[in-house]
């Protein structure tokens, strides 16, 4: 027999050829090693994110955070905000008649600015410590106030709900750009790899948003980072089982080959993040076989948390699902969640407000607060932002007689926990409610804010598209501080 030079044998390799039971078998034990390379890069990655004082690494735009994971509540169609919270008086002295000239005219999608002014039906009250204005439509959010950051004062620059939409969701009113929820796992990851890092919901599943899959997509970066859809009904995760005869050792052999065949397709084609991200979709699926399932099971929930939420009330149900949903996944770890009532811009009221406000709040109102009650009594409040508002608000002026049209120029959102202030009333705007005047935030400062608290600095978190540094605020925004505990 030979030997090498230190007198060790060697020994030839076979040429005997292998059966198929043992190719896939070395196959499978071969490919086994690629998932835990990458989960092992990930765990340094996420290590080198993390804003510690000397960690390894630590990128430019990290930063020491407050909030570990984001629940943005999307009322999508727009919510009233001189119905909801911003009162004004001087719609019941001028209604019928039209806004005086005094007030700066704004562009609206129906063309009816001298519309007469709608008055609000709403009855209105101070709440909490804080003395926070919240209508009679949200009881249940109004015992939550000291809880909350109201902020009466934001605009944004989309007049209709697909750009409206999509600029709260991407920073810009045209298509093509990443969501913010993409940024945030592109910059943070998640903290368990077996459940996606950004997860969307609907109450109404079979509906539409407005703009579709793309404010929750990448735009230019990775498809890798877009968000990843889960139903609210009784099975949130379609498929995830596989039947009993593929599963175990069979399974995992013909993923394994699976792999093989998607790498060799992906090799010439580099350019294309699609195939990588569905790759790792396969893998993703995979391991959350055995996570999701429990994650999305609210039968272990107690009677009391699901009557908390409203899921016991057909009215509240479908919110109420998906508001505990929320918890349970941001309770394992996933970094952001959106989550959209009236999914189909059900809150669009461009008649009979009373109507559909009455009924968006109603199935609403219960489950948002049971939220942040439920976050609170967990010790998960402080370190989870939650994050209320539509695309744009409402005008004072009506809308066929008993209606709004949409107001992008001044509407209220709120802020809580994830170290935001609590119990602040912030911003202004103007008697009618028509312009935000004082202390404005701009889509772009929301987000700012959002990734501040996340631990990511917005100006320094950059993807490089095409040599172009990209950022998630479109080179613009600031941190709004006036907001932060």
């Amino acid at each position: 027999m030979n030997a090498d030079s230190q007198g060790r044998p060697i020994v030839p390799h076979s040429t005997t050829p292998s059966s198929r039971r043992d190719w896939l078998l070395q196959a499978a034990g071969g490919f086994g090693a690629l998932p835990l390379l990458d989960l092992l890069a990930r765990d340094v990655k996420a290590a080198e994110n993390l804003a510690i004082p000397g960690a390894a690494a630590r990128p430019p735009w990290a930063r020491p955070a407050t909030a570990k994971s984001v629940i943005f509540l999307f009322m999508e169609g727009g919510p009233s905000q001189m119905d909801t919270f911003d009162p004004k008086p001087l719609l019941t002295e001028l209604a019928g008649k039209p806004i005086p000239s005094s007030f700066k005219p704004v562009i609206t999608p129906m063309g009816e600015f001298y519309s007469p002014i709608l008055p609000s039906k709403r009855k209105w009250k101070q709440h909490g410590e804080s003395g926070a204005w919240v209508s009679d439509w949200l009881p249940h959010t109004a015992e939550c106030v000291d809880d909350l950051a109201v902020i009466r004062s934001c605009w944004a620059d989309g007049l209709n709900h697909v750009n409206g939409v999509c600029q709260m969701n991407t920073g810009s009113t045209r298509s093509g750009r990443p969501s913010l929820g993409s940024w945030v796992s592109y910059g943070l990851g998640t903290e368990n790899q077996d459940l996606p890092g950004y997860v969307v919901l609907q109450d109404y599943p079979k509906s539409t948003v407005a703009g579709g899959p793309r404010n929750w997509g990448t735009g230019f970066m990775p498809a890798l980072y877009q968000g990843t859809r889960i139903d609210g009904g009784a099975v949130p995760i379609a498929n995830l089982q596989p039947p009993a005869v593929v599963a175990g050792d069979r399974q995992q052999a013909k993923l394994a080959l699976l792999d093989r065949l998607n790498r060799r397709h992906m090799d010439p084609r580099r350019d294309q993040t699609e195939l990588d991200a569905r790759i790792r979709s396969y893998e993703l699926a995979f391991r959350m076989q055995a996570e999701a399932p429990e994650a999305v099971d609210l039968a272990r929930e107690s009677a009391e948390t699901l009557a908390l939420y409203g899921v016991d009330d057909p009215i509240t149900e479908s919110m109420g699902r998906n508001c505990l949903l929320a918890r349970r996944l941001v309770e394992r770890g996933v970094r952001f969640v959106q989550l959209y009532c009236g999914a189909g811009s059900k809150w669009d009221a461009h008649s009979d407000i009373e109507g559909n406000h009455s009924k968006n709040c109603r199935a609403s109102d219960k489950p948002v607060a049971g939220l942040i009650k439920d976050l609170k009594r967990r010790g998960l409040l402080d370190q989870t932002l939650v994050v209320w508002g539509g695309e744009f608000g409402r005008t004072p002026m009506s809308e066929k007689g008993d209606g709004r049209d949409h107001n992008a120029n001044g509407f209220t959102m709120w802020m809580a926990g994830g170290g935001i202030k609590p119990g602040v009333t912030l911003g202004r705007t103007d008697e009618a409610g028509l312009h935000a005047i004082e202390d404005r935030l701009h889509v772009h400062d929301l987000h700012a804010t959002i990734l501040h608290c996340l631990g990511a600095d917005h100006a320094q978190l950059i993807y490089r598209h095409q040599g172009r540094p990209e950022r998630p605020t479109v080179n613009e925004g600031q941190v709004c501080t006036k907001l932060l505990a």
